[in-house]
């Protein structure tokens, strides 16, 4: 495919110039390589792939005699594959001398919270997770519309129109760089091979997994119940397995960026809110080919599957874009208990500021969003006004349809192309 401009890539050349690492993360196949590569290259510098056999085994016969010969800056693809003996060797060169830009790190692991990497280069780096492609990345276009929400002025309708099936074919493409452009066929073979990938190399290299076949198999509950909170007890049951060894696998897969969790929500609104995190799995194309769906099915309106995967793809887009927007946000899900009256209020998504300004957001699969569809919406924008006037920003239902309206104070319903239309 065409090379895409990558959002993060001014966020790394501006850390570059006052820190002496810069990590990039993310899930194997994202483009951490080519964008590392690239702006090494760009600057002068040099690159090493530690996924490279013999590459490795010249790194870590002498790291720090090999690593301080190279022309800087030195992106080192795959660093955790170098194990800790290269992180500390990095840490000791960026020590004796603190020019800023000097190393590029990849990884397709949370490298700080593997076992066995000791050091975390706590002070010298500063970390970036790179996401699959956005949405707003394949049009060329800049994130903004999430500043609009906090400014509480979404931008009206896009130009174009998209319908209820051309959502559910971007949700089963995915945002992975390789598989843009691939048909059906090619497409989940694709995913296969990066399932086996992920496991056996990344996995199983760095844990003690002594069930190899149940990872697979949990990755696919996962997707079977993506936009979910999690249930480790039904997981174990039907994976006959032991909770202790699901929550283990579990935090590996989310250790290797296949899913990712939106924390429960609280500012005391009810004392019935649940506290369990959700799930979501970081690509909507991923969770597509575990399940085995196809758009076609998709866009029927009784299709089981059509809601959350629809929600895990917008959440997705909206994690993808606050991760390269210089404002730090955080997302959250909310969600109470049913009370007396079988009453029980949920909302998608919780986009909170450091201020405590928030945003609501609700994911709807319908072509025809109706106004109770933002009740939640309104109860929760209510509950705030009580106890922090002012912080509710807006609340926002996101659907399939063309209707742009607000629907109330502060309440909009908007197409989920909104967050990629320029």
């Amino acid at each position: 495919m065409e090379l895409v401009a990558r959002h993060l890539r001014p966020e790394i050349e501006e850390a570059l110039a006052w820190s002496r690492v810069v990590m990039i993360h993310g899930a194997r196949q994202t483009g951490k390589t080519t964008l590392a590569r690239e702006i090494a290259e760009a600057r002068g510098g040099t690159y090493i792939s530690l996924d490279d056999d013999e590459q490795r085994e010249n790194v870590l016969f002498d790291p720090v005699a090999f690593l301080s010969i190279q022309r800087c800056p030195l992106a080192l693809d795959e660093v955790q594959l170098g194990g800790n003996r290269v992180v500390v060797a990095v840490k000791r060169l960026v020590d004796e001398d603190p020019t800023p830009g000097r190393f590029i790190l990849t990884g397709s692991t949370n490298f700080l919270t593997v076992p066995g990497i000791s050091e975390s280069l706590a002070g010298r780096v500063r970390i970036f997770r790179l996401w699959p492609l956005s949405e707003a990345e394949l049009a060329g276009v800049a994130p903004t519309e999430i500043d609009h929400w906090f400014e509480g002025d979404p931008r009206p309708a896009p130009a174009t129109y998209l319908g209820r099936a051309d959502y559910f074919a971007r949700a089963c493409r995915g945002g992975y760089p390789e598989v843009i452009g691939l048909g059906p066929n090619q497409r989940r073979r694709w995913f296969d091979d990066y399932v086996e990938t992920v496991v056996q190399r990344d996995i199983i290299a760095l844990a003690d997994v002594r069930r190899v076949a149940s990872l697979p198999r949990l990755l696919r509950w996962a997707a079977a119940f993506t936009s979910s909170e999690i249930n480790q007890t039904g997981a174990a049951k039907e994976l006959e397995v032991s909770r202790s060894v699901i929550a283990s696998y579990l935090e590996w897969l989310r250790t290797v960026f296949l899913l990712h969790e939106l924390p429960a929500w609280s500012r005391n609104l009810s004392s019935r809110t649940t506290s369990r995190p959700k799930v979501h799995l970081t690509d909507a194309g991923l969770a597509a080919s575990l399940l085995e769906v196809e758009p076609a099915a998709l866009a029927s309106p009784t299709a089981p599957a059509s809601g959350p995967l629809l929600e895990t793809f917008a959440v997705d887009e909206i994690a993808r874009q606050i991760s390269v927007s210089p404002r730090r946000r955080v997302l959250y899900h909310w969600r109470n208990q049913q009370d007396r009256n079988n009453r029980g209020r949920e909302i998608d998504l919780i986009i909170e500021a450091p201020n405590g300004d928030v945003v609501a957001v609700e994911v709807k699969a319908t072509s025809s969003p109706a106004r109770q569809h933002t009740d939640h919406l309104r109860w929760l924008r209510d509950k705030i006004d009580t106890v922090a006037p002012g912080t509710f920003r807006a609340g926002i239902l996101l659907h399939t349809g063309p209707l742009s309206v607000s629907v109330g104070d502060r309440l909009h319903m908007r197409p989920i192309n909104c967050l990629w239309s320029a």
